[in-house]
């Protein structure tokens, strides 16, 4: 596992404050009792070194998807490569498998029975793309991604982001599979419109990653609502709610209901608070406290739904938490790749 030393850019809590003086007091302490001809300055970089260490390269994606995904982009981030080509490349493997309902080519389709995709990246130096309402193109994070480098927009939708991607070579593809248009007809019997929390109709692929450079990049790509009215935007494309990136601080996506995400700016706000010095699991529960909050000012119905949040911080460190209990995420690591039980508000 590498480790290396970092000087933090954000502002820690006075009460982190406090306990990593203490910490640095005492291991001061220790370092100059080991060797009293040690200099002050060599002292406090050694004991800066010991407690700020850096676990990197690490990727988290959401759902059980994520194992394969992390897979797929630790094939860049352990060669040393860049942490927006490593999430480009670990979302690109769910959009591509028809077996995935609620990503990609496979996604279910809108209540016209046709299939909309929605698509957003961000790197460490806050170059943003993304994509809504996609149509015929199977990766849609590619799009966006073209859009951020090749374009001085930030969003194309539509029939515009299909123009823009067949004039930038993507094929034009039918990502209605059999399958799910046996599910869209079946459905369109009793057209009942209730996405049921947990059951991936309503879910994404949110990726972050911290690479081997100490910069961090996401991605996050759906097929959005299964049966939603023809349009309808969640917040996986919109850059603060479903993604948002700070290389200073850390990086966070979301899952699950994008309407209630996009009332807090879910992912901006999980990395506001670790701006602010709290963890990665602190700073996702407490979003999801004010998602629930909100939901319950509305008399929204906080049993069917679900929201989900992944968090990554510059040291490494990761957290999740969900609404209701169901939510799960992908970790990877030099120590392995694991899928991790997400901790829930409601039990």
């Amino acid at each position: 596992m590498e480790h290396e030393l970092l000087y933090p850019f954000f502002k820690r809590s006075e009460m982190t404050k406090r306990r990593n003086f203490i910490k640095s007091g005492l291991a001061l302490g220790v370092v100059v009792a080991a060797n009293p001809l040690t200099s002050c300055a060599e002292s406090i970089e050694k004991v800066e070194e010991a407690t700020f260490l850096v676990r990197k390269p690490v990727v988290l994606s959401t759902w059980r998807f994520g194992i394969e995904a992390n897979e797929e982009a630790w094939k860049v981030l352990g060669q040393a490569g860049a942490a927006i080509d490593a999430v480009e490349q670990g979302v690109k493997l769910v959009e591509a498998d028809p077996n995935e309902r609620s990503v990609g080519y496979g996604g279910r389709p809108d209540r016209d029975g046709r299939v909309t995709l929605d698509a957003c990246i961000m790197d460490h130096n806050a170059n943003i793309g993304s994509v809504a309402s996609l149509e015929h193109i199977k990766h849609p994070v590619s799009v966006a991604r073209a859009i951020m480098e090749k374009t001085p927009h930030v969003m194309i939708v539509g029939d515009g982001a299909l123009q823009f991607a067949l004039e930038q070579g993507f094929p034009k593809e039918n990502l209605l599979t059999p399958e799910s248009e046996a599910e869209w007809k079946e459905w369109l019997v009793n057209s009942e419109y209730k996405p049921i929390a947990n059951i991936e109709n309503h879910d994404t692929i949110g990726m972050i990653a911290l690479d081997e450079h100490g910069n961090l990049s996401g991605a996050c790509t759906t097929s959005g609502m299964a049966y939603k009215m023809h349009g309808r935007v969640g917040d996986s494309p919109i850059i603060g709610a479903g993604l948002y990136v700070d290389n200073e601080v850390g990086a966070a996506t979301a899952t699950g209901h994008g309407e209630e995400v996009i009332r807090v700016v879910g992912a901006h706000l999980v990395v506001h608070l670790m701006r602010q010095g709290k963890s990665p699991q602190a700073a996702c529960k407490e979003a999801v406290e004010l998602i629930k909050h909100k939901l319950e000012l509305r008399n929204g119905n906080l049993e069917e739904t679900q929201i989900g949040f992944i968090a990554l911080n510059k040291n490494g460190e990761h957290g999740a938490y969900a609404l209701n209990t169901g939510f799960n995420y992908a970790v990877k690591d030099m120590d392995g790749n694991m899928l991790v039980d997400a901790e829930s508000l409601r039990r």
